[in-house]
């Protein structure tokens, strides 16, 4: 959809009634300007312009189409008072503030002298931003970044300015052909850097030619939508489109729709980038009304879950890649600006005024969305105008709905046809009402699909698949044409399983039943991060899953995670980091652990994994972070909430959509007790016992050709023959942050059929769980992540001190605090009668903001508390001032240093200079079993492995249950 607040305009000698918050000027050159172009202006434009608009559609009295639709009320420039609107307001306080303005002095009814002023306004100026000449180059050989300040330069003011009112003038056919003009704009993109015009196009050039394509389709597709004009004689009350129009342009030419899509792509970056500065953005016009309603319509559109929800589109493009070829850089910067400037200048050359409205404000909208892109946020007042920013989110509207218009107009064609039909009609919109030129069909066997999709839809009703309310609707659908079931039952209208699954998307409030014929293609026992990913992708390429949980919450110990998940490089390239890195990295946490096949499986998939949490699941795994381990940033999480919630809750919804259709069933509730296998020793099924409605056991057999174990860990298990008993007896006494079901269950399954172990010793102990200090013997603690001392949170041990570097590994973190006992400083191994040692854990104001939704989680749960002052802090950690405070200022010198005696190189939330006023949050950490590196062994594709390394046919495992990373 639109933004259709933001109106504005340009004038053109027309008075039209002001519409202050949402207006812009528009300008046509002087002589001295036009005797300076580039282009001979008489090349351009045709030797007799008329703009008749279509006399066989037009009525007699009608105005043509090119000129402005005005009001009747005053030039907004003509000094008078803003007037209120007529509109009633559904705010009472906006309503209440329009009755004391009044149109007259006389009429004004303030409640005082002070109110008065304080809603006192004058017609203000746009910022101006002086260049007074072309900037140099800096020492280093780089343009200044003032650079692209005069962006729209050539979007020039001029003689006679008026407002005109965008909402009165849409976008439509006016009957003016803008060939000529078109070809001069597509001529002049050429960035000739090394002086030549010829060769291919260079990256910067493709940008510039996309979003100029992405221009012009919108543009069509305006023209395609209102096409032909109210008219009294030809019986149409308002503007009607013309689909065969739209056909007609864009049939055979499906990448100029990709280039619309890539120009919204562009513009929303921009609109992203923008949104901390447009969002306390001032509007000042003259009318108090309409400012405080368009302030509060700009912070409800950045506001908006549907803008958050595109969080994935944002990264799409990235501004950041061009002008890199070192050689050329500045050359091609120069050369990107002067051809912007040079197509800006062509659009004075458009005499339909209408038109040349249009085109100005998105060219104009356009530099305003690159300048966003290419400044520095810090010099956005400055550097943009209200013209600008008008024109940037009319500009954004103006595509958001020309997306829209070709599902629109698609729907529209083929509701009349069934084949693709092309006119021989020239490039010009001529208003010839509907007759067309002879035709010649392309035909695309529409009849055919459309016998495929009816085909499909009576079939899945004989077999009770569907009911007659779903059956009527896809008929229905199918004889209007409707795009996406054309196109399902073109490439799915055989294959009936998959025609009923992939329905729901293309009308999720559709009925349907389930194939009832057979065993599924997988059953995935475990319901966390593993086990959900792996249903989710096996439900999208068409298979049948029987998901099983043993307890009644889907998410098992992914619900907690709190740090984020780490990948490289979706879009942490700008920071340095880079695939060898990472695997470098992951190799020196493992030790001689390492097995490469694993580690490079992980590495070099890390960044599809993201990509698809991001597009496939919907999570917002925006902001990044470096943590404990990692050489770079490139721990992903949301701006808000806790990452492992929003993706269990996220991709648990998807896997559930499924279960209309009979795709997937899951069974909560249900313990697996033993693994089905052939005398070949291939695995087959599973045998469970799940509850009955009266509350009874009831043993089953699912019988599937593939099993995939994702059943976690066996941390929290400390019963007698247990796991951790077995392989790490020292460590049965330490408090975990894993849940009570993590029991080891899917590591026995698995060796109950031959599977081999690996790493079985290895368990990880996280430095810090929260201590909650109204439960500390608790075994059971919640894991204080990486973030917090990612953000720049310290450790501190009992005497006062910091003891190591808080951005190493887990482990390295971990032996420094267990090193406190002598025994384990000669053995390396905890002595299991000692008592766990605990630790401050301490974050500044400016920290604690960089964690700022799981600080306040963690003060909510009681596990931080507020402190304010260096004195209340070394009071609660009942230490003396004087030693707390040499800490914290020697770790202050540290990060000035830019080192730390542990090796720390970085440093981030450091405390204030004046201790006594800094507010810090603070609270007790403790070691903590956190996650099993052992487990079934696994080769790089996901198969167990027997004691031999070969094989096991139909067995799988991912997640923690497996083991080698």
């Amino acid at each position: 959809g639109g933004l259709p607040f933001f109106g504005g305009g340009y004038g053109t000698g027309k008075h039209a009634k002001p519409k202050p918050s949402i207006s812009m000027t528009k300008s046509t050159p002087t002589d001295a300007e036009s005797s300076t172009q580039q282009y001979d202006e008489k090349s351009i434009e045709e030797e007799q312009f008329e703009c008749n608009g279509g006399t066989d559609e037009l009525d007699d009295d009608a105005e043509p189409l090119c000129s402005l639709a005005t009001d009747d009320s005053s030039s907004f420039f003509s000094g008078d008072s803003a007037t209120s609107s007529s509109i009633p307001f559904d705010s009472a306080a906006l309503y209440s503030l329009s009755k004391r303005v009044g149109d007259k002095p006389g009429e004004q009814h303030w409640e005082s002298e002070s109110q008065q002023k304080t809603f006192a306004w004058k017609q203000p100026s746009d910022p101006v931003v002086e260049v007074s000449e072309e900037p140099c180059e800096d020492d280093a050989g780089n343009l200044p970044e003032t650079f692209w300040l005069d962006m729209c330069s050539q979007i020039k003011g001029g003689d006679g300015m008026n407002v005109v009112n965008l909402q009165l003038n849409p976008e439509r056919n006016t009957g003016y052909n803008g060939t000529h003009i078109w070809n001069a704009i597509y001529e002049e993109n050429c960035l000739a850097v090394d002086g030549s015009a010829s060769g291919p196009m260079c990256y910067e050039e493709r940008v510039l030619y996309r979003l100029l394509s992405g221009l012009h389709t919108s543009t069509t597709l305006s023209i395609a939508k209102n096409y032909y004009p109210p008219s009294k004689k030809k019986g149409r009350i308002d503007w009607e489109p013309n689909p065969q129009y739209f056909m007609d342009k864009f049939a055979d030419h499906p990448e100029h729709l990709r280039n619309l899509h890539f120009s919204y792509v562009v513009l929303l970056r921009a609109l992203k980038k923008a949104s901390p500065f447009l969002y306390n953005y001032e509007i000042k016009t003259g009318d108090i009304l309409d400012d405080e309603m368009a302030t509060i319509l700009l912070k409800r559109l950045l506001d908006t879950a549907i803008l958050r929800s595109c969080h994935d589109v944002f990264s799409a493009f990235d501004e950041n890649l061009m002008f890199k070829e070192q050689a050329n850089s500045i050359s091609l910067q120069e050369n990107f600006k002067g051809v912007f400037h040079n197509v800006s200048s062509i659009l004075d050359c458009v005499q339909c005024q209408q038109c040349k409205l249009h085109g100005k404000m998105a060219m104009l909208g356009y530099g305003a969305a690159l300048k966003i892109l290419f400044l520095p946020e810090d010099i956005y007042a400055l550097s943009l105008s209200r013209n600008e920013i008008v024109a940037f989110l009319n500009t954004v509207a103006k595509m958001s709905e020309s997306v829209r218009e070709i599902r629109e107009l698609t729907q529209l064609y083929w509701s009349t046809h069934t084949r693709l039909e092309k006119t021989t009609s020239s490039d010009q919109p001529v208003l010839g009402g509907g007759n067309m030129v002879s035709s010649s069909s392309v035909d695309l066997e529409g009849v055919e699909i459309l016998d495929a999709a009816v085909e499909a839809v009576s079939k899945l009703a004989k077999q009770g698949l569907i009911n007659e309310s779903t059956e009527s609707k896809l008929i229905q659908k199918a004889f209007q044409r409707h795009p996406e079931l054309m196109v399902l039952s073109k490439h799915y209208g055989k294959n009936l399983r998959k025609f009923l699954n992939f329905l729901p998307s293309i009308d999720s409030e559709l009925i349907l039943g389930g194939f009832d014929d057979g065993e599924p293609d997988a059953i995935v026992i475990g319901t966390g991060l593993a086990g959900l990913t792996a249903t989710l992708n096996i439900l999208d390429r068409g298979g049948r899953v029987v998901l099983i949980e043993k307890e009644h919450r889907m998410g098992g110990n992914s619900n907690k995670a709190s740090s984020g998940i780490n990948a490289c490089c979706p879009q942490n390239s700008t920071y340095g980091d880079f695939l060898e890195s990472f695997k470098e990295d992951t190799i020196r946490s493992a030790g001689n652990s390492a097995k490469l096949p694993l580690i490079e499986t992980l590495v070099e998939n890390s960044e599809s994994a993201v990509r698809w949490l991001i597009e496939r699941v919907g999570v917002d795994l925006s902001v990044l972070a470096q943590l404990g381990g990692h050489g770079h940033k490139r721990t992903h999480r949301p701006r808000s909430g806790m990452v492992g919630a929003e993706i269990i809750y996220n991709i648990q919804r998807a896997v559930k959509s499924y279960e209309k259709s009979g795709m997937v069933k899951i069974m909560m509730d249900t313990r697996v007790t033993a693994l089905k296998k052939k005398n070949d020793g291939a695995v087959v099924g599973v045998e469970v016992v799940s509850k009955a409605e009266d509350g009874k056991n009831k043993t089953l057999t699912v019988m599937a050709p593939n099993v995939i174990l994702a059943t976690g860990g066996f941390a929290s298990d400390r019963s007698h023959g247990s796991y951790l008993e077995k392989y790490r007896p020292e460590l049965m006494k330490m408090p975990a942050t894993a849940g009570e079901f993590s029991t080891g269950d899917g590591i026995t399954l698995g060796t109950s059929v031959g599977a081999g172990l690996v790493d079985m010793e290895k368990v990880q102990v996280h430095p810090t769980g929260w201590v909650d200090p109204s439960d500390p013997t608790n075994p059971g603690k919640i894991l204080a992540g990486e973030l917090m001392r990612g953000v720049g949170g310290i450790v501190i041990n009992r005497d006062g001190n910091r003891f190591c570097n808080e951005l190493g590994t887990r482990a390295y973190v971990t032996d420094k605090m267990f090193s406190h006992d002598p025994h384990y400083i000669k053995t390396k191994k905890w002595n299991i009668t000692n008592e766990i040692p605990t630790f401050s854990l301490v974050l500044s104001a400016s920290a604690a903001e960089g964690a700022k939704k799981h600080v306040d989680h963690y003060l909510n749960k009681g596990l931080l508390k507020k402190i304010e002052g260096l004195e209340d802090l070394a009071k609660w950690m009942n230490l003396p001032l004087s030693k707390v405070k040499e800490t914290v200022e020697q770790y202050q010198r540290d990060a000035k240093d830019g080192r730390d005696q542990w090796g720390k190189t970085s440093f981030s939330g450091v405390p204030i200079d004046n201790l006594m006023d800094e507010t810090f949050f603070a609270g007790t950490v403790t070691p903590v079993l956190h996650y099993c590196m052992g487990g079934l062994t696994i080769n790089k594709e996901g198969n167990v492995l027997d004691e031999n390394q070969q094989v096991i046919s139909g067995l799988h495992a991912a997640g923690e249950v497996s083991g080698g990373v």
